[in-house]
């Protein structure tokens, strides 16, 4: 009834691309920002970023899906794109407020040793961004797989590009729901994550926990 496995590839395919971009750009956006804080404009347009966090979705969702539909967003590449805008306020005040507790005497320790600003980031600053990353791949994670609410206004009756926590809609009707076939499929549903848990869990651990001891 669900078509799970169409739907299970709908949400990697939204998730993953999602997780691995978010932890690229949002932290080299993270630096650029924290490194240039003292820079007045630059102070202004962290802020204005931060107070999205302070704007409630319902407010903007109309704009949203109008917009997705006249720009040809409506799909799993638009849903990539949207959670990449739509997160960055939180993510970039985490990114930002761990950076600024590297010492910047690494930073230019590199510089003297002839690496670009490019160079420093990707093979000194990054690394040392373990845990912030760790614990924002995990929020991402678990936002994007279990959202609910941005896909359905925006991917609306495409039942093509439904994803996992769309097709669990298909059992309450008006008058009833199928509790049994619900909840088989809220587990079919919860598999994907258990088994990334149990397969990840010891790598995010080592890598929270080794980063905090350097």
């Amino acid at each position: 009834m669900t078509n799970f496995f169409r739907a299970l590839w709908n949400s990697i395919i939204i998730t993953v691309p999602t997780v691995i971009l978010v932890i690229l750009l949002h932290s080299l956006i993270g630096y650029v920002i924290a490194r240039n804080m003292k820079k007045r404009w630059v102070k202004w347009i962290y802020y204005y970023i931060i107070s999205a966090m302070f704007v409630p979705i319902s407010i903007i969702m109309l704009p949203i899906v109008r917009q997705t539909g006249v720009l040809g967003l409506d799909n799993r590449f638009g849903m990539v794109v949207l959670n990449l805008v739509m997160q960055l306020a939180f993510h970039l005040f985490l990114y930002v407020g761990f950076i600024k507790t590297i010492p910047i005497d690494l930073e230019e320790a590199a510089y003297v040793d002839g690496a670009s600003e490019w160079q420093t980031f990707w093979h000194v600053v990054f690394p040392l961004l373990k845990p912030m990353n760790a614990t924002v791949g995990i929020l991402v994670t678990i936002t994007v797989w279990n959202d609910f609410l941005l896909p359905l206004v925006v991917l609306g009756g495409q039942s093509e590009f439904a994803t996992i926590p769309l097709t669990q809609y298909i059992f309450d009707s008006q008058f009833s729901t199928d509790y049994p076939l619900t909840f088989a499929s809220y587990l079919l549903a919860m598999l994907p994550m258990l088994i990334a848990y149990l397969i990840w869990q010891k790598r995010i651990i080592n890598s929270v926990g080794g980063a905090l001891k350097e």
